[in-house]
This record gives C-alpha cells, structure tokens and sequence, in this order.
C-alpha cells in the first residue's frame, strides 16, 4: 500500500475508480470491467476513439510490417492505437503509432504500471506514458504473472471501438481479445495470411467465423468514423466542462413517464443492438444506459445477448 500511494504522489499518476466521471464509458460497459485503473500519463486518453491492435508475439516479417503500417495509418487518421505492449505485434503497433506527429497510442499492461514486461519494452513504456497513458488494474509493484496478460486482453478490447488482429495462432491472446470485443458489440477485423503460415491460421478460423476480412487501412477507419465522431464529440465535451457533474443513477427500475426510459425503450428493439448503437439512438450516455438496462433487465423488460441487448419477447 505504500509503494502505490509513493507512485500516486508521483507527477502524471492516477487512480481511475469505476465510479469516477473520469472512468471511460465504453469500458463499464464489458463483462468483468475492472473496479479501479491505475494510469500513468493523461487519463483523458482512454476516452479517445481507437483501434486495438493485437497478433503474434512473434509475427513474421510481413505480419510484423502490417502491424506498422496498419497502425501508422489509424494514428494518421486520429484514432488512437489501443495494444498491450508484448512483444512483436503490439510494439510495433505501438512504436508506429508514436511515430506519426500527433499520434496517440495506450498500452494496457499485465503488471503493475510501475513495471515492464518485457523488460526491453522499458524505453517504449515510458513513451507511451508522455504521449498517451500506460493502464493497468494491477498496482504499482505487482510483477509479471501468467494469469494476469489473458485478464487484461478484455481492457484493451473494452477500450477501442474495434479490434484488428494481425496474425495468430489458433491459441494466442489475440484470439482471446477478439471473442471478448465480439462479445462487447465491437467490430473485429482480421487480416488473411498464407495458408503455409501457422501464425495466420488464428485469423482464418476468426474470418470463417463472421470476421470482418480486411487488406487495408481504410477497410477498417471507415466503419468506425461515424462512431468515433460520437466519441469523439463527448472526449471534446468533458474536456471543456471538467467539472461537470455526473447525472445520479437510478435508484430503482425506470417508469414508462421517465423521458430516459422513452428514449431508451424507443431506442430497443426485438433484434440484438450493440452499447455503441444506443448510445446513438438514444443520445444517452453510456453509463447512463448500462444501468438503466440492468435495471430493466431485472424488472423482465429486456434480454442482454452476448453484449447486446433487445426487448424481451
């Protein structure tokens, strides 16, 4: 406990609560959304909207290049790079993104945010941390456990719009972040590969499965531009009301006089609807409507379908 209020009392260290206005939307709404982040750098970057860039530890030379590529032109086009600073795929997901003047790029980590892993990830960490925000909902100290890296696949799928996946295996994490941002309502993107390449069998299973096949950038920037707009306009919002308070939750189920519930039950109907798509319909936020919906969901009005949510029959 020492050690975390010592690396808190530090300049650009925080402690993000779920309860906090500062928290991200888009992340309270994932299963298991973790109770408290611990950030070093600028809190209000996980509010950006951004792409998750995940694949192999150890992707070949072409993957390794389209890993590059692919997030120096999200970073171009002002999205952020969401990735969790392993080695091959998310650095150079990283690094690429660090590499556009303006660019921004998150790294959720599996340790503490205190701690690298891997350790030659260290320079890059601490640019990451000056640029954008390194994440973790483990505390200053807490060291490199096996367990933790899959834990945190689901902050870096819960924070980006969307997850592209660069070469995996049929077993990987990156695997791992795609089902989690599926079951979150967010687009998945997966590049094909050689049939000969074992890394890219992951991403073949993932497009025979339903996943978006993309060759370029702008397959993926495009589908995701009306919904970053929105997000973007409410990252611009809080930061010219930093004060601003939140709007108190529901103390019980809504009453079909309450405005919010007409806005949200218009918003609803008999087919499945992702977070981001009520967020649109109903211009209620997303904390707002996560609670309104579990509310509902307890009082029998409503059905949650692997992160999505319609009327119930």
């Amino acid at each position: 406990l020492s050690h975390g209020r010592e690396w808190l009392a530090l300049p650009g260290r925080h402690l993000l609560s779920i309860e906090d206005d500062d928290y991200p939307d888009l992340l309270r709404t994932v299963a298991r959304a973790p109770l408290a982040l611990f950030v070093h750098g600028d809190p209000s970057a996980l509010w950006h909207p951004g792409v998750a860039v995940v694949g192999s530890r150890t992707p070949s030379p072409s993957g390794a290049e389209l890993a590059s590529e692919f997030a120096h032109a999200f970073a171009r086009s002002g999205l952020a790079v969401f990735s969790g600073l392993a080695a091959g795929v998310d650095g150079r997901a990283h690094r690429a993104a660090l590499a556009v003047n303006g660019g921004r790029t998150i790294a959720v980590v599996g340790t503490g945010p205190d701690r690298a892993f891997p350790p030659q990830h260290e320079g890059l960490q601490a640019q990451i941390a000056e640029r954008g925000a390194v994440v973790s909902e483990y505390p200053p100290g807490t060291e490199a456990r096996p367990g933790q890296f899959p834990a945190r696949n689901r902050i870096v799928a819960g924070l980006a719009l969307g997850t592209v996946v660069i070469e995996a295996a049929l077993r990987s994490g990156a695997l791992i972040t795609a089902r989690l941002a599926a079951e979150s309502g967010r687009e998945v993107f997966a590049l094909p590969g050689s049939v000969r390449n074992p890394r890219a069998r992951g991403c073949h299973r993932l497009i025979r499965d339903g996943v978006r096949l993309v060759e370029h950038p702008d397959e993926v920037i495009e589908p995701l531009a009306a919904v970053a707009a929105r997000l973007g306009q409410a990252l611009r919002s809080r930061l010219d009301a930093p004060t601003e308070q939140a709007r108190p939750l529901p103390s019980g189920p809504p009453t079909r006089s309450d405005p919010d519930y007409q806005r949200l039950w218009q918003a609803l109907d008999e087919n499945p609807i992702p977070m981001d798509s009520l967020v649109q319909r109903s211009g209620l936020t997303a904390a707002r409507l996560s609670a309104m919906l579990q509310l509902m969901e307890l009082d029998g009005k409503v059905v949650a379908v692997h992160g999505c949510y319609c009327r119930k029959p």
